[in-house]
């Protein structure tokens, strides 16, 4: 019975032990695309696609960064590998109400599941002119 007892248990902790968070090690994928909106005194100028901008994810309820992409040249990016469970994306764009310098913080929360593409809306930031 001692025995059985033991191979139950190591069971249970062997199927517990695969259970994967959020973070690297899946199949998982959340994409998008980020353009830039010249502003100047308010007034909303010319649109094009963010080139080399910084976008971040979290895993999970984490409150730091995990890992960065800097976009393409299409303004694409990319995070692959992911395991399904609970994101969050964050990049910064020029606030215009804000002292000269300050960006605002524009953040996705976004929820993959197992082997899902995640496409997500255009992200569109600011750069006042």
């Amino acid at each position: 019975m001692r025995l059985f007892s033991i191979i139950v248990l190591g069971f249970f902790l062997l199927l517990s032990s695969c259970s994967k968070s959020e973070g690297v090690g899946g199949k998982s994928i959340i994409k998008g695309k980020i353009t830039v909106t010249n502003r100047k005194n308010g007034v909303l100028k010319d649109t094009y696609d963010a080139q080399a901008h910084d976008v971040y994810i979290i895993y999970g309820d984490g409150s730091i960064q995990n890992d960065d992409f800097k976009t393409s040249l299409d303004g694409s990016y990319q995070f692959e590998y992911l395991n399904k469970g609970n994101y969050q994306l964050f990049t910064y764009s020029e606030c215009e109400n804000c002292p000269k310098g300050q960006d605002s913080l524009i953040l996705i929360s976004v929820e993959v599941a197992k082997n899902e593409t995640k496409e997500l809306e255009t992200i569109k930031v600011f750069n006042n002119i």
